[in-house]
């Protein structure tokens, strides 16, 4: 299989495609049978690509990034567990919660953790009531 960066030469849409070889591009383009997936115009043209050639170098990187990755997602699947087990879970009502706990000193003792928009998250800061984001990952266990 070989994937070729298509150029129409009628209205100018760059798209690609997969051929079998360069021979079945060829026999596909001789008959007309090739053909614009915007225009649909059957003027189209390969238009200049680069090659991407896999070199071990290249597959150690890939590997290292996937092991990178799935470290970091370890990391923060603990994390989560943590909160999960020691923190109350608020939902949506997090800044409201948050602020009932800051100004409620009898309250102190008490961890939550939910989810607030961005305005919600800086207007806690202006009122000097600490937050912490932590990145969530779901569960797709279905």
């Amino acid at each position: 299989m070989i994937k070729y960066k298509l150029n129409c030469k009628s209205c100018n849409f760059l798209f690609n495609s997969w051929f079998g070889s360069s021979n079945e591009y060829e026999k596909l383009k001789n008959k007309n049978l090739l053909n614009c997936i915007n225009c649909n115009s059957t003027n189209v043209e390969k238009s200049l690509m680069a090659p991407k050639f896999l070199n071990k170098c290249t597959i150690k990187k890939t590997n290292q990034e996937k092991d990178k990755l799935k470290n970091f997602t370890k990391t923060i699947k603990k994390y989560q567990n943590f909160i999960k087990k020691n923190f109350k879970y608020v939902g949506r009502n997090f800044a409201y919660e948050a602020r009932s706990l800051h100004y409620d000193k009898g309250k102190t003792d008490k961890k939550i953790y939910g989810s607030a928009s961005n305005d919600e998250l800086r207007e806690l800061k202006e009122e000097g009531i600490q937050t912490q984001i932590i990145p969530w990952i779901e569960d797709k266990n279905n």
